[in-house]
């Protein structure tokens, strides 16, 4: 399928309870995230405004993502430089993206979708770091260096404890109100 061929299907079928992806070369559906969900998005939004004021987590920004597939995400949060998206479309440039941010939500494809596909298309894309905050595991997965299409560091901390995100991101996120926000 071309990326063309996706963006008409997305449009078409737009609805208020999902939001499709085309990772891979395959369309994905994504269930519309419940309010802990976005309790922990704006968690992590305050505290990258606080310590990165230059920048800002954009959510549910669409990017295209793949070298090859030329593949369309929507990530639950984008980290860039404010203004980084000025004039471009609903499928942005991810060159100026200097972080993705993903929560699990509660749905079947949660583990194909964020633990497997997107970290190899983010790392192909050469966004250099990943942020994956799972709540099936209470625990956060940084994922960094980008390299030949794989992130080849991993940190793994549970929530509660403080997690360094490496540069260029440099910042430290408190994981603790996480706990708060599962099932």
């Amino acid at each position: 399928m071309l990326p063309e061929e996706f963006e008409r299907i997305a449009v078409a079928a737009e609805r208020e309870d999902v939001r499709m992806e085309f990772v891979h070369g395959r369309i994905g559906v994504k269930a519309v995230p419940d309010g802990d969900h976005h309790e922990i998005v704006r968690r992590v939004t305050q505290q990258c405004v606080q310590q990165r004021p230059d920048l800002w987590l954009y959510p549910g920004r669409g990017l295209r993502v793949e070298t090859y597939r030329k593949g369309h995400a929507k990530p639950d949060g984008v980290l860039s430089p404010k203004g980084s998206f000025a004039g471009q479309g609903e499928w942005a440039d991810p060159d100026r993206v200097v972080m993705v941010v993903e929560v699990t939500s509660y749905d079947t494809d949660t583990d194909r979708r964020d633990r497997d596909e997107k970290p190899r298309a983010y790392a192909e894309t050469g966004i250099p770091v990943y942020l994956l905050v799972d709540r099936d595991s209470c625990e956060v997965l940084v994922f960094g260096e980008p390299e030949d299409g794989q992130y080849v560091n991993l940190v793994r901390r549970p929530f509660g404890k403080t997690v360094v995100l490496p540069e260029p991101v440099g910042i430290s996120l408190d994981t603790e109100p996480f706990k708060a926000w599962v099932r």
